[in-house]
């Protein structure tokens, strides 16, 4: 008898002891942290169209933006944008400057080792855009692995990684900005600029015409994610239901009506600097 109240109080004191360590975790899971502030705080890095840009009037706008103020209403807080720089935004997460990184970043394996990912809130590929004068000499990506073509990137985004890994015979040079990278293209300094789909087929839209080439098979699978630190499984699930939901719901229909409005109708251009 003894026995069995001793079993007894074993497994008690076991499951008020995992009980504790399940509120534990979600007292100190960012999910709990925000809705205690009442504010969700989202890093991203403006200039990357048309997920995040600086309208005429300096606000930031775009499509992660639109999503961002979609997941705060959901949560029932306030939106606060972090505009941090690419290179650093991993940093800035991994130091509480913010609480997800929203900022078409892609899903990579290097990534993954320090932050967690959500599920994929959109699929993209890098592309090329090419100078209209070599045009007659470079009919598809593969033709610009060469040691006499420069190609252009930004530093520390994935067209820098894909033009390193399919150019390497080629002189890769990369820039602070998307808008720097692609004006050397431009300004005949380079042959090619590599990045993602949707932002090479809106810089082709607004600046492009007559004087590029949009090479527009993509050369990668991309994932775009939400990025959170490690070890917030809360924070996590509430994330992948909340992108399912927006996905999902065609009565609302978010999703497709985000996408027509940054991906379909470029009049938003008009509002950039």
């Amino acid at each position: 008898m003894i026995k069995k109240l001793f079993l007894l109080f074993t497994l008690l004191v076991s499951v008020n002891i995992l009980f504790a360590d399940d509120i534990n975790v979600w007292k100190k899971s960012t999910l709990n942290q925000i809705l205690e502030r009442g504010e969700l705080r989202v890093g991203l890095e403006p200039g990357y169209m048309p997920f995040e840009m600086k309208d005429k009037k300096g606000r930031v706008i775009g499509y992660d933006v639109d999503l961002a103020k979609e997941m705060a209403k959901a949560m029932g807080v306030q939106l606060k944008i972090i505009p941090t720089a690419f290179d650093g935004i991993i940093a800035g997460l991994l130091t509480n400057k913010f609480d997800v990184i929203i900022a078409g970043m892609t899903i990579t394996q290097q990534r993954n080792l320090k932050i967690n990912f959500s599920e994929p809130y959109l699929v993209v590929g890098q592309t090329v855009l090419l100078n209209k004068n070599y045009k007659d000499e470079i009919k598809e990506a593969k033709d610009l692995d060469n040691a006499k073509y420069t190609i252009t990137a930004k530093l520390g985004q994935t067209g820098e990684i894909v033009a390193r890994k399919f150019f390497k015979n080629a002189q890769i040079n990369t820039f602070d900005t998307e808008a720097e990278a692609v004006a050397e293209v431009l300004n005949k300094k380079a042959v090619a600029f590599i990045n993602d789909q949707p932002y090479n087929a809106m810089f082709m839209d607004a600046k492009g015409k007559d004087k590029l080439i949009h090479m527009d098979k993509p050369l990668t699978y991309e994932p775009l994610a939400f990025a959170i630190k490690k070890g917030d499984p809360d924070f996590l699930n509430w994330l992948n239901n909340f992108l399912r939901q927006v996905k999902e719901d065609k009565v609302q229909d978010t999703y497709q009506r985000l996408y027509d409005k940054w991906f379909i109708d470029t009049s938003w251009l008009e509002k950039v600097q």
